[in-house]
């Protein structure tokens, strides 16, 4: 009798460990492990996607300073978000910038950091130009 009682610890210990190695768990009161679900949120109106689709190579240029070559990625033509993988020698901080959206109030570039570079309005099928955040002007074409 002592033996049975002395290895009942060790028994339920084995049957928790064998219980936690599965994919199912077993859990006391019959409960799920699984987090509660939340309700989708309601859809709110779809973004207008930019005039021209952003996927491919773009120049970036700044008046009085430099121009480099960015390639935007996208993940359908009429893709409203993006990366950007900047080439060498862009002029300001545009070196850091990684990620860009379309909105109402137009295109933004944003940096490694998602804090916003620029801010671009379209100017045709080929181009936005717009201000740094320090205002200085800015102009991306094709």
């Amino acid at each position: 009798m002592a033996f049975r009682v002395a290895s009942l610890p060790a028994v339920v210990c084995a049957l928790l460990l064998a219980a936690c190695s599965g994919g199912d768990r077993m859990t006391f009161g019959g409960g799920s492990d699984s987090p509660p679900t939340a309700s989708p949120a309601p859809a709110g109106p779809a973004a207008k996607p930019p005039p021209v689709s952003m996927a491919g190579r773009w120049t970036l240029s700044a008046t009085g300073s430099t121009s480099c070559r960015m390639t935007f990625g996208a993940s359908s033509p009429d893709a409203t978000e993006g990366t950007i993988a900047p080439g060498g020698g862009c002029p300001f901080n545009f070196f850091t910038s990684r990620k860009w959206n379309y909105a109402e109030a137009g295109l933004t570039l944003r940096d490694h950091n998602a804090q916003p570079l620029a801010q671009l309005s379209p100017t045709g099928p080929s181009g936005f130009e717009g201000k740094t955040n320090a205002g200085q002007e800015v102009a991306l074409s094709r």
